[in-house]
C-alpha cells in the first residue's frame, strides 16, 4: 500500500498503521472552544470510536478530559479540554490524524498541540 509520503492524496487515516522502530508516541492536547463543553455530548460518541480504534490497534496508552476545576465531574465548570497519549508513525500523522477529531470538526476544540512523547514510566 502506498503511504501518504508517497501518494499525498491519500489521507492518513485511510492508510494502514505500521509499527516500525520510528514509531514513537505523541501527546494531542485538545484545547477546549468557548461553549465547546455544549457540543461535547454530541460529538461525544464519534470521538470515543475513534479512541476505541486506536486502543483496539494497541496504540492508545491514555486518553482522558481536562476538567477546569479538581474534581472527576466538573458540572457547569465543564472541560479546559482532552489529552490524548497514542502511537504514531510521525509528527505529522499524528497532527493529522488529531485535526480529524470529531471533537475539532465539531466545534469542541478550538486548537490542537501535539508534541512527542517520551514515555519513561510505567
Amino acid at each position: 500500500m502506498a503511504s501518504r509520503r508517497q501518494d499525498p492524496t491519500i489521507p492518513y487515516y485511510d492508510v494502514v498503521f505500521t509499527r516500525c522502530e520510528t514509531t514513537m508516541h505523541y501527546l494531542i492536547l485538545l484545547h477546549e472552544a468557548e461553549n465547546g463543553s455544549a457540543r461535547r455530548p454530541d460529538a461525544r460518541p464519534a470521538h470515543l470510536a475513534r479512541l476505541d480504534e486506536l486502543r483496539q490497534q494497541g496504540r492508545l496508552v491514555l486518553a482522558g478530559p481536562l476538567p477546569k476545576i479538581d474534581a472527576d465531574d466538573p458540572g457547569a465548570a465543564g472541560y479546559s479540554g482532552s489529552a490524548i497519549v497514542a502511537q504514531f508513525n510521525d509528527l505529522d500523522a499524528a497532527r493529522i490524524w488529531a485535526e480529524a477529531d470529531p471533537y475539532r470538526t465539531a466545534g469542541v476544540t478550538e486548537r490542537i498541540t501535539v508534541f512527542p512523547f517520551k514515555q519513561v514510566m510505567p
